[in-house]
């Protein structure tokens, strides 16, 4: 990674502060958004300026963060566990990397080379890698989950939705807050949170988590807890201005640092070559790769300003560096020998700046934006195959540079005090640049992770090159309000996700495709490049409040047209090692062709009582449904060299087709404090891992049961809950690894003589789930001052 990224970041800061001091003292303070689940009233800015949930033409989900304490959240996956048609799980062997999913678009691959399909935003700005964007919940305001492309208000352009996780505004007086957890498999969880004035315009504060678990279960090789947690996170925050002041300025940086043990993964059929059975315990693992020692390290610097230059006229600047790094030991096979080992860096660093010019006077409200972004996204990594051809080890190392530049606007006209027209657009312009190489050992693995193989013959890859997308995308809507607490809306909206590069493709396996004998260069780039991909997407949708306040409705209908769908896979290959076939591992990303997605989405928050056993009680239920229609029209895939559509026998990944979710909740007063409990029992239906349909590692429906009891001190000085994740205990898969023989077209899995998955790379056969917490209980406590 460059330095040099490190001073421009703060050179690009001193300018954004220059430029805030030399604006006119007329702003006004930019209050953040409060949420009141309660009621229905959920303000968001989900449009880049505060609005009712009511009044936003978008389906968007919103938390508060009180919320999510009073249920016991962890981090943002279980925001997947109360939203229509979303995923958000851990990427199989972290704590910490992401795969999202919403409405069939996401991005399972971490590898670099590859844009995610769901946007996450931390206070506004935009995290380019899934490495370290599973955010622990603490310090947080609202969490807002935004469904359908967003292009024409959001920084960075993302095809399949947005996440806004919203971090708390500093108070104006002293602050400090306490709150540790305690609970199975020595949960053990201390989050310290404190805030402060100085003088009138200035506060600054601070928050410091320490989150640590046990282990779910055993690595039965290396005696490690498997599945435990060992998570360090800090946030520090400087604000000037706001509160009705002229100029709201927020300077942020956090650090985490997640030193959890690899996951590893429990094998679902026996050990083929050393017979090794399979273990009782899901969470259990036999994996022996053990280095390098696992970690992710994610840090960063941003500065937010918002100054209103007149009473209609308000710009923000949001300015940003972050960089993570991380280091995994992947133990395909989850067995001691070495298989099919992976021993993997991961080091990412990102630029980004944005320019929001807003405008709201009278019926025209809207905004322009200007967005740029310079990451680097560096990766090596070992395959070894030490049981075949003298232990083979193809060693890559990818560097994957993204730039880019984009405008966009979107503005709203109101008609009439009922009817509003929106239109807005975006221009995005992507540079990839790649530069990856792959050389294979032989003897034992690469010296890059510490092993003693020998160099052998010529590079497999050894690439550089670079690529440009342009596209534009517009985005229009209309909304009727026939009252203020009822709005009927219909929208249509381009999404775009840039093209690149295959860190894990090999050159050598280039077709000759001008049949001149030569492998040419712009013919090894063809091969290791896959195209953008685009959607476009219609919906219609009703939110309501009805008997004032006392029951919100959101339903909404979407239908999208999905082309070029960027299929990353890993599979079995064969490799010219000395002039000699060898088996080996390979990236392969398939440009899909067309996918069709249809389907409902229903949520609502209900006051079912009140006052009713007591004074001052209320009965609550929310409730969020979402049906999904997935499905490939046009899967084209090269067998034995000829194209061929398989989407009959292919299935969208990660996107069951009904989610379901309902949480019913009930606060009393007690003494002068209150008590709270609640239940939510959320539903999955099937689930396909990959885009193959596989028996053993495709997840069938099943349920989630939650509660939670919490009492509220007096004036909310302390509180205490318990909590109980997961309380029937259910064992379901998240994910997994799987490397056997398939049939080519259908998929369909063959088996050898007896009766198990034919190994397609190494001799077990590489067949391994992660699965999802099992259950958990836990006590929480917070105390304010």
């Amino acid at each position: 990674m460059k330095a040099h990224h490190s001073i421009r970041a703060l050179a690009l800061a001193s300018a954004a502060w220059t430029g805030a001091l030399a604006l006119p003292a007329l702003a006004q303070d930019a209050p953040q958004a409060a949420v009141d689940d309660s009621e229905g009233a959920i303000v968001v800015t989900a449009r880049r300026r505060e609005e009712t949930l009511v009044s936003v033409p978008i389906a968007v989900s919103a938390f508060s963060g009180e919320k999510l304490e009073s249920q016991g959240a962890i981090d943002i996956t279980d925001l997947a566990n109360f939203t229509p048609n979303t995923t958000l799980e851990a990427s199989r062997g972290t704590n910490s990397t992401l795969t999202a999913f919403i409405r069939g678009v996401g991005q399972q691959d971490p590898v670099s080379g590859f844009e995610q399909g769901v946007g996450i935003y931390l206070d506004d700005v935009y995290l380019n890698r899934p490495q370290g964007a599973i955010l622990d919940i603490y310090d947080v305001d609202r969490i807002e989950v935004l469904r359908g492309p967003q292009g024409t208000l959001y920084g960075r352009n993302t095809i399949g939705g947005a996440v806004k996780y919203v971090t708390k505004m500093l108070p104006q007086d002293f602050a400090l807050k306490i709150k540790g957890s305690y609970g199975t498999y020595d949960q053990a969880d201390g989050i310290i949170s404190v805030s402060a004035p100085v003088g009138d315009m200035i506060r600054v504060g601070g928050a410091l988590a320490r989150l640590s678990r046990g282990g779910f279960g055993k690595n039965l090789t290396t005696g490690e807890d498997n599945y435990n947690k060992d998570v360090w996170a800090a946030r520090g925050t400087f604000e000037m201005g706001g509160y009705g002041q002229p100029v709201l300025m927020r300077i942020t940086g956090d650090y985490t640092k997640d030193n959890s043990n690899a996951r590893g993964g429990h094998r679902l059929i026996p050990g083929q070559l050393s017979g090794a059975p399979v273990l009782d315990d899901v969470f259990d693992t036999r994996g022996g790769l053990a280095d390098p020692k696992q970690y992710v390290k994610s840090y960063g610097l941003s500065m937010n300003i918002t100054a209103e230059l007149s009473d209609a006229v308000t710009l923000r600047s949001i300015s940003a560096w972050r960089k993570d790094d991380s280091a995994s030991p992947i133990d395909f096979d989850a067995l001691p020998a070495v298989d099919v080992d992976v021993p993997a860096f991961y080091f990412n660093e990102q630029l980004s700046q944005e320019f929001q010019l807003l405008y709201d006077s009278g019926p025209l409200h809207g905004m322009l934006g200007f967005y740029y972004l310079d990451a680097k996204a560096d990766t090596a990594f070992d395959v070894r195959l030490f049981t075949t051809v003298a232990g083979l080890t193809a060693f890559t190392q990818a560097d994957v540079d993204t730039e880019t530049y984009a405008v966009f606007g979107d503005f709203t006209f109101d008609i009439s005090q009922q009817l509003s027209i929106s239109a807005g657009g975006r221009y995005t312009w992507d540079k990839r640049r790649a530069d990856i190489l792959r050389q294979n050992y032989l003897g034992g693995g690469s010296p890059v992770f510490g092993g003693a193989g020998v160099a052998f013959g010529a590079p497999s890859t050894d690439f550089n090159g670079q690529r440009e997308y342009k596209k534009f995308t517009p985005r229009v809507s209309i909304s009727y309000k026939p009252t203020p607490d009822h709005n009927i809306y219909a929208s249509y909206a381009q999404g775009f996700k840039g093209g690149g590069f295959d860190p894990r493709g090999v050159g050598t396996n280039a077709p000759d495709l001008n049949g001149n004998g030569i492998r040419e260069d712009s013919e090894i780039a063809s091969f290791l490049s896959f195209r953008p991909e685009s959607v476009k997407s219609y919906e219609v949708g009703y939110k309501g409040n009805f008997m004032n306040g006392a029951l919100y409705v959101a339903v909404a209908g979407f239908y999208a047209d999905y082309n070029d769908v960027q299929i990353p896979g890993s599979v079995a290959c064969t490799v010219s090692v000395g002039g000699v076939p060898t088996p080996s591992f390979c990236g392969v990303v398939s440009n899909a062709g067309k996918a069709r997605f249809k389907g409902l989405e229903f949520e609502s928050n209900a006051r079912l009582a009140q006052d009713f056993l007591t004074g001052g009680d209320r009965l609550s239920l929310s409730t969020a449904v979402g049906y999904i229609d997935a499905e490939y029209r046009e899967y084209v895939t090269n067998i034995g060299g000829v194209p061929t559509d398989v989407a009959a026998f292919r299935k969208v990944q990660n996107t069951p087709k009904w989610t379901a979710s309902g949480t019913l909740g009930y606060t009393t007063p007690v003494g002068d404090g209150s008590l709270y409990a609640g239940s939510t029992l959320s539903w999955r239906s099937k689930t396909y891992q990959f885009e193959i349909p596989n028996p053993y590692i495709d997840q069938k429906g099943y349920a989630l049961w939650d509660a939670s009891i919490v009492y509220t001190a007096p004036d909310d000085r302390w509180t205490l809950g318990l909590h109980g994740k997961n309380l029937l205990d259910k064992e379901y898969k998240t994910s997994g690894y799987t490397f056997v023989a398939a049939n080519a077209t259908t998929g369909a899995i063959i088996n050898n003589a007896a009766g198990f998955p034919t190994p397609s790379l190494g001799r077990e056969g590489t067949l391994t789930a992660f699965y999802g917490n099992p259950r958990q209980v836990f006590v929480t406590g917070t105390v304010k001052f």
